[in-house]
């Protein structure tokens, strides 16, 4: 059984930036596809990003394209997310995944099995 803990959220103003950790365990996130997804109050949870095992194939949603990276520390079985240029929209609870062994990507939630608890990232105007 995997567990993932999420940090680095917090409040930043429009157009600053934040790097969001996911500190796995029970899971070698190089072996895993691994995702970050968010959820704004009252809307679904959305896909953000995702990387495939061993992290040679990424994926982000359009809305966050050229702004946000999705990157791996194998050393420390971590999974990062750096987000530039926040935007209010961009406001959520930012939650990490880790889906099957060997696979790739997926911007489906259905596709992870396990999740953190999430973190709440706030961008002011």
């Amino acid at each position: 059984q995997a567990q993932l803990v999420e940090s680095g959220g917090g409040l930043v103003q429009a157009g600053g930036s934040l790097k969001l950790s996911c500190a796995a365990s029970g899971r070698t996130v190089s072996s895993y596809a691994m995702g970050w997804f968010r959820q704004a109050p009252g809307k679904e949870r959305e896909f953000v990003a995702g990387m495939s095992w061993g992290g040679g194939r990424t994926g982000y949603a359009e809305s966050v394209k050229g702004r946000f990276a999705i990157s791996r520390d194998n050393a420390k079985n971590t999974v990062h997310l750096q987000m530039n240029g926040l935007k209010p929209e961009d406001t959520a609870v930012y939650y990490c995944a880790v889906g099957r062994y060997g696979s790739n990507w997926s911007s489906i939630p259905r596709d992870y099995d396990y999740w953190g608890q999430g973190t709440q990232v706030t961008v002011s105007s």
